[in-house]
């Protein structure tokens, strides 16, 4: 074990044996692990939530007024409903969780907002002054996966990194 968290580090190692069930056979490829793409699943969603905030920096460096708002409305694409409702399964999932103790759920949770996230992201255009209403309620939506992404870290002990 010491070597592994030598190679990969604690955030990865503990990330990848928490996505098995106690009850499963654990296949670690050390290889996966080390790699900084969207092959190694720990690596891909704290990728997601660095961009996040990294998007989140720049709405506070932009001279647009990006408070409040009024958003119901203003969501219409695929992506934006798809990330909401992926957004909505959270508190089930925790409920769950607590019940089951099935925490291998976490990371896959993880795994798939990110993907969900970065899906979106390559879709829609966050911030857009041209657009200030639509900007400020898909700002509000990543910051919502923003919390929820660092809150599933956080409870399988994982960083959220700012930046990477």
């Amino acid at each position: 074990l010491r070597e592994v968290l030598d190679e990969v580090g604690a955030d990865a190692a503990r990330f990848f044996f928490l996505m098995r069930r106690t009850s499963s056979h654990l296949d670690f490829d050390l290889e996966i692990a080390k790699k900084q793409s969207a092959e190694n699943p720990v690596f891909y969603v704290q990728y997601a939530h660095a961009r996040i905030s990294s998007i989140i920096r720049k709405s506070e460096e932009s001279d647009a007024d990006f408070s409040g708002t009024e958003i119901r409305d203003l969501f219409k694409t695929e992506k934006e409903v798809t990330l909401i409702r992926e957004l909505d399964k959270f508190p089930e999932l925790i409920e769950e969780v607590a019940q089951s103790y099935d925490v291998h759920k976490l990371p896959h949770y993880a795994i798939k907002l990110a993907e969900k996230f970065h899906s979106f992201y390559n879709e829609c255009q966050v911030l857009d002054e041209k657009n200030p209403e639509l900007s400020r309620a898909r700002l509000k939506l990543v910051q919502a996966v923003r919390i929820v992404l660092a809150e599933t870290l956080r409870l399988i002990g994982v960083d959220a990194p700012e930046r990477m």
